[in-house]
């Protein structure tokens, strides 16, 4: 098992995988980092936490945009991400955040 040491939204992170995944994992990691350094830009000072939930959605939405558009199965090239420039993006990203933290707490109620 290897360990690799990730900077993700300005912190570091050590983290365990298997034998010659380190680069994968190291090439994931920087794509995290680039999207949670986009949120961050876009809408300003926010928690890490805030900062790597939409650093998720950003890469969700690239996702669904691929398949969307029939991108092929073998590591396509990222979409360009959306802009966050616009008062109404920015408005939709924190109001998804909200629902996703209020699903956060009713299951944290439940566990």
């Amino acid at each position: 098992m290897a360990k690799v040491d990730l900077q993700i939204a300005g912190n570091s992170y050590s983290v365990a995988c298997r034998d010659g995944e380190e680069a994968t994992l190291l090439a994931a990691a920087a794509l995290v980092d680039a999207k949670a350094q986009q949120a961050r830009q876009g809408l300003g000072g926010m928690s890490e936490i805030r900062q790597l939930l939409f650093a998720s959605l950003l890469l969700a939405d690239e996702l669904a945009d691929q398949r969307r558009s029939g991108g092929g199965s073998a590591a396509p090239a990222p979409a360009p991400a959306p802009a966050l420039d616009s008062g109404a993006d920015a408005d939709l990203l924190e109001e998804i955040a909200d629902r996703l933290e209020m699903l956060a707490a009713r299951l944290e109620q439940r566990g």
